[in-house]
């Protein structure tokens, strides 16, 4: 019974990772399906990364517009923080070149 129980036993550790993957698969294909699901924002969007710069190799600022302000926000590897936030008066006025005498 040696030679038959060993292979019943792969039989069944087969099947079993068969079942594992196919849940997976199904619960992975069901999440997908759901995303579309979700409500979706009419209009222009709420939250808008206007510029952003890398300060360091794992940190970085970025200007992030929040409906109707403006946050700048310091980024870190374990955390953010904002900076600085003010209403949004539309674009940036456009500074003159220097001028050269």
């Amino acid at each position: 019974m040696g030679a038959a129980g060993n292979s019943i036993d792969w039989l069944r550790m087969g099947a079993s990772m068969v079942l594992v993957l196919g849940l997976l698969a199904a619960l992975l294909w069901t999440l997908k399906r759901m995303k579309g699901l979700q409500i979706q924002h009419k209009g222009p969007p709420l939250l808008d990364v206007m510029e952003t710069i890398s300060i360091g190799p794992r940190q970085k600022m970025a200007l992030v517009r929040v409906g109707a302000h403006q946050v700048l926000v310091g980024i870190t590897a374990t955390q953010f923080t904002a900076l600085g936030q003010w209403n949004d008066t539309g674009p940036a006025p456009q500074q003159d070149a220097p001028r050269e005498n």
